[in-house]
């Protein structure tokens, strides 16, 4: 069987640096793909057309201009620069009978000589993935029934290792969250690392630490995504990995977070390594 997210986000070349995708309507979130999803459309694109192995993505930023539904889309790359050891490049992913769509720039990049240290720390003392909560199990009989997305029903699981259920009840503090996620299917490469694109998905994830520190709202809302930056910053072969959530600012109807993911090895029980982080502007919108 093909692996869920590697064949989602499979291109093809259609020539003059254009490719074509579609989307299935299992990304859905209420009621249009994850951007993430989106974005690592792009990406793969971006990564066919500059054919150079030797160059890993290193960072990307995606401003969600228009709506992308699910289906057929057109996907259009531009190179801005190849270089030997660094290329710059941009695509638009749209649907194909829309003139805007979500423009992704990123770039790849080979190692060079330098630094290396990490100076930023997961929360410690969370517990493993099987001691916590699944986003799947139900909820308990006095909250609220809510219908189960595909997204989180059949292509990601979550974890809550930091933070409050939305039935919870508790005294609001810091816009702090954290979870444990993972691919139903992690789309393992040949060289037994997590395909770096879908990293992006899960760190497409912030308004949760929003949630946290506001509590329960009488009136329901959702956050668009704004714009997405990720850095990519090391290899994964954790099935499970370890996002940390924060927001950071919320004023005028929009909200800034950022999102840490950690690989903590086979068994979750690795010193954490970390993988990503990204940033996020988002709105809010009220039911």
């Amino acid at each position: 069987m093909p692996n869920p997210f590697l064949e989602g986000t499979r291109v093809q070349p259609s020539g003059s640096g254009r490719y074509a995708a579609e989307i299935d309507p299992r990304w859905n979130l209420r009621p249009l793909p994850q951007g993430g999803i989106v974005t690592a459309l792009a990406l793969r694109a971006m990564a066919a057309e500059l054919g150079d192995a030797n160059q890993r993505l290193r960072t990307l930023h995606t401003a969600f201009i228009a709506q992308v539904a699910a289906g057929p889309v057109v996907i259009d790359v531009e190179v801005l620069r190849r270089g030997k050891s660094m290329s710059h490049l941009r695509a638009e992913v749209r649907n194909v009978d829309s003139g805007r769509g979500h423009v992704t720039t990123a770039v790849f990049g080979g190692e060079r000589p330098g630094f290396a240290f990490t100076d930023l720390r997961p929360p410690i003392g969370l517990p493993l993935p099987s001691a916590c909560r699944s986003f799947r199990d139900p909820p308990p009989p006095h909250a609220r029934a809510f219908e189960p997305m595909p997204f989180w029903d059949r292509l990601v699981e979550g974890r809550a290792a930091l933070g409050h259920a939305p039935w919870d009840d508790w005294v609001p503090e810091r816009a702090e969250r954290a979870y444990w996620y993972r691919f139903d299917e992690p789309p393992f490469l040949e060289d037994g690392t997590i395909d770096p694109l879908s990293l992006v998905v899960l760190a497409d994830t912030m308004p949760g630490a929003v949630s946290e520190k506001i509590g329960q709202r009488e009136r329901e809302w959702f956050a668009p995504s704004i714009d997405l930056t990720v850095h990519l910053l090391g290899e994964c072969r954790s099935p499970w990995v370890l996002a940390h959530n924060c927001a950071r600012h919320a004023g005028d109807g929009y909200a800034s977070a950022d999102m840490a993911l950690w690989a903590c090895g086979p068994e979750c029980t690795d010193e954490p390594r970390l993988v990503a982080y990204a940033t996020q502007l988002f709105l809010f919108r009220f039911l």
